[in-house]
């Protein structure tokens, strides 16, 4: 990344405290990045153990396939879904507060004896399933996240901080250069008059 500036002691301050922001922030983003790390991990681990919760759920009731034919699917439905935000490392992620399901009335005594059951057991899967959009949700947020973090601490460490100190070395040389020109114009300068006055 080219920076400009200009060779003098106002640029090289400036470039100074820019420097002193970068290198203060960066153990910060460090520090949000493996955070944010861990948790895409944990959410990633949980979205996980649901599919496979779901997968065991799904192989538990393959050989009540044929009554699912029977089960009227109006029986049950998810009403409302209850969500809240939390902050992890500045980063708004959805909570799952709670699932209310709503159940039509049914007959107890014209309906198979496995309809309660039945209901049941959709809800709980209902439940294992919007559970693991919501891990999925969170982990995508994050991961997200986490990548932004990645490339703000790759441009701070890789490309800005060693860009600002190459720019305050330069401009510290070419101040010496400079200073060290200007005394010997000096000395040059105040040679040429003794010697024009030991002539004279």
């Amino acid at each position: 990344m080219a920076i400009n500036f200009q060779y003098n002691k106002t640029a090289q301050q400036t470039l100074e405290k820019q420097l002193k922001v970068r290198e203060r922030a960066l153990p910060t983003l460090k520090n949000k990045e493996s955070a944010l790390r861990m948790e895409v991990k944990r959410a990633k681990d949980r979205s996980q153990e649901l599919d496979s919760l779901m997968a065991e759920k799904l192989v538990q009731y393959d050989d009540m396939v044929q009554l699912w034919g029977e089960f009227d699917t109006n029986l049950v439905r998810v009403k409302d879904v209850t969500l809240s935000v939390k902050k992890i490392a500045g980063v708004r992620t959805p909570v799952l507060e709670g699932i209310e399901f709503d159940t039509a009335p049914f007959s107890l005594t014209t309906s198979p004896v496995w309809v309660p059951a039945g209901i049941a057991i959709i809800s709980e899967l209902a439940k294992t399933g919007i559970e693991k959009e919501v891990f999925r949700q969170k982990m995508m947020l994050l991961d997200f996240a986490r990548k932004k973090t990645t490339q703000k601490v790759n441009l701070y460490e890789k490309v800005q901080i060693p860009g600002y100190q190459d720019a305050i070395l330069k401009i510290k040389r070419f101040l010496e250069d400079e200073e060290n020109l200007s005394k010997s114009a000096q000395k040059i300068v105040k040679n040429r008059q003794q010697q024009m006055e030991e002539a004279s």
